[in-house]
């Protein structure tokens, strides 16, 4: 295992302080926790808490920031963060309007932001919870029931962070959160594994010409393997998929993130961004807002994922809202 790295049990620290290091006019980190909340506080508006395992980088903690999040709970290596981590998020987040928890499908993540949640109630604390459900590649798959949350996640950060940046309520910063995870739809796939650093090794086998399709962020299994193929049949395969969901018609509006997953070539994302183009284009289906990178990573694992979200007027409002964060400067 090469990996630019101390020692395996310190990554996750050294990752937060290094964050805090680079980004201290952005975040800062709660005494005694893995968690990231914004330097310059939340202006008593209703806050956002979002996070999970590490190694989704730079998903969570560099979403912080106006527009999106208010605190990220950094977790261990692709394990979901304990109760009390949450909590504590939680709370050093709150600015007296409620706080709405954004809670990707995994079994770990649902239990812990949930009891998190009920501590928070004991304090008086308003908490609401959504749970994003967007891979449509399988139905039921380790560590979940239902579908997975993934990259589409981004989109419920940055829709319900505008939401919430302009002064809406609790109750209407969650229906806003709801009607993005409503029309969000995502399917990603690897051509190469990651190696968590604690393991030392990778994570599964993949021949030299094979993919799997449907990987999960955590190298969960997929629908199937098969032998590698061009940029664009591939990216056709997972958009067919999406778009049989049935919720994505001619006319329709749509914003497009294309997502690394670690050691995907920027160089090849915008080419099978290009694919992407062109299929919404044969379909009749209007592109208003692309974003092409890494958001939600799995360590170094090479591959990525589609997501689309159908827009209506206001999501296209909150898409196109100025966003700043670490990770994302200018939006």
């Amino acid at each position: 295992m090469k990996k630019l790295i101390n020692n395996a049990e310190n990554v996750v620290d050294e990752m937060l302080r290094g964050m805090v290091a680079a980004h201290p006019e952005y975040v800062k980190r709660v005494d005694g926790c893995d968690v990231l909340v914004r330097a310059g506080g939340s202006n008593g508006k209703v806050v956002l808490i979002s996070g999970g395992g590490s190694g989704h980088e730079p998903s969570h903690g560099g979403f912080v920031g106006k527009g999106m999040l208010d605190a990220a709970v950094a977790g261990a290596m692709f394990t979901s963060p304990t109760p009390d981590q949450v909590y504590e998020a939680i709370k050093a987040a709150d600015g007296g309007k409620g706080a709405l928890l954004i809670i990707k499908n995994y079994t770990g993540d649902v239990m812990n932001f949930e009891m998190a949640a009920d501590l928070a109630a004991d304090e008086g604390i308003t908490v609401e919870k959504v749970v994003v459900a967007d891979d449509v590649a399988v139905e039921n798959s380790t560590w979940t029931t239902g579908r997975r949350g993934i990259a589409g996640t981004i989109f419920v950060h940055k829709c319900a962070g505008a939401a919430a940046e302009e002064g809406k309520d609790l109750g209407a910063v969650k229906a806003v959160a709801e009607k993005v995870i409503a029309n969000v739809r995502s399917m990603g796939m690897a051509i190469a594994p990651c190696t968590v650093p604690t393991a030392g090794k990778p994570s599964f086998e993949l021949g030299e010409d094979e993919v799997e399709i449907g990987m999960g962020i955590h190298g969960e299994p997929g629908t199937h393997r098969e032998k590698m193929r061009s940029a664009s049949d591939t990216t056709n395969h997972l958009l067919d998929k999406i778009l049989a969901e049935g919720i994505y018609k001619s006319g329709d509006k749509v914003a497009v993130l294309v997502n690394g997953l670690g050691g995907t070539p920027l160089q090849e994302l915008y080419v099978c961004n290009l694919a992407v183009s062109d299929r919404l284009a044969k379909e009749g289906i209007k592109v208003a807002k692309t974003w092409v990178g890494n958001f939600m990573t799995s360590i170094d694992m090479e591959g990525y994922s589609v997501s689309l979200l159908k827009l209506d007027d206001e999501l296209e409002k909150y898409v196109n809202a100025v966003a700043d964060t670490p990770a994302l400067r200018v939006l």
